[in-house]
């Protein structure tokens, strides 16, 4: 399996940001790790190995990248410049780190994309697929929250939060918003088990199924056993079982 590390500087976090690539053809899928994660993560845990039939077969291809939640939603810090923070890191990723990583895999600046996370990773997956449905065509999100509400200790919930939780602006999207047509062209998987550490996600992705189904958001979702814990062994099976489905 081909793979290639970069470094790469950022002028929205004023910073080099690492990431890495891996398989030679295929769509482009970003992979967010969890929470306080860095590009690493994915490869450490052998996920590429569980998918290295479809990455040898020249189905998909994946780019790896850091989070900066020690800065945001990691932190306790006040609100509004950890938002903003985030906010530097969606630009990075939108802006720098994808259109870096099309060209290296060979694609052109408008090619769709897929988008893959757990725990936190798929929370932010989620998140730039509703923000980006043009550019993130394809969704997994394993175990994820979706109310980020819980990360604001100071009750500022400004714009840049406010867009950056889709149970914050999800419930006010206009039932003719254009995106809600796009969202229904695109291709999801949202997944949570109900096991183990799995409360809040279950809890959360209960909330974000009914908002879908207010707005005609037809994106499915699938809750697993209790059997099902908050942890890499059930990510496995998931990814074995959906991304199949979606190539």
């Amino acid at each position: 399996m081909e793979s290639r590390y970069f470094k790469e500087h950022s002028s929205y976090l004023n910073r080099d940001m690492e990431f890495k690539m891996y398989g030679h053809d295929g769509i482009l899928c970003l992979i967010i790790p969890c929470q306080d994660g860095r590009f690493f993560e994915w490869e450490d845990r052998n996920m590429f190995d569980l998918m290295s039939e479809w990455i040898d077969a020249g189905q998909i291809q994946f780019v790896t990248i850091d989070t900066i939640d020690s800065e945001t939603w990691s932190s306790n810090g006040p609100s509004a410049p950890r938002m903003a923070q985030h906010e530097n890191w969606v630009n990075y990723i939108m802006n720098e780190l994808v259109p870096s990583a099309l060209a290296k895999a060979n694609k052109s600046a408008d090619e769709e994309m897929m988008i893959m996370g757990a725990s936190m990773g798929a929370t932010h997956a989620a998140n730039l697929f509703f923000r980006f449905p043009d550019r993130f065509t394809k969704l997994i999100a394993l175990s994820g929250v979706y109310d980020l509400s819980r990360y604001i200790y100071d009750n500022n919930f400004d714009g840049n939060f406010y867009q950056n939780s889709p149970l914050a602006y999800l419930p006010n999207m206009d039932l003719h918003h254009s995106y809600i047509q796009k969202y229904n062209s695109n291709d999801a998987r949202f997944v949570v088990g109900q096991g183990a550490w799995e409360d809040v996600c279950l809890e959360d992705l209960r909330k974000l199924a009914d908002v879908m189904y207010r707005k005609g958001i037809h994106l499915p979702t699938y809750f697993w056993g209790e059997d099902t814990p908050h942890d890499w062994p059930s990510w496995e099976k998931q990814i074995l079982t959906y991304l199949p489905e979606m190539l």
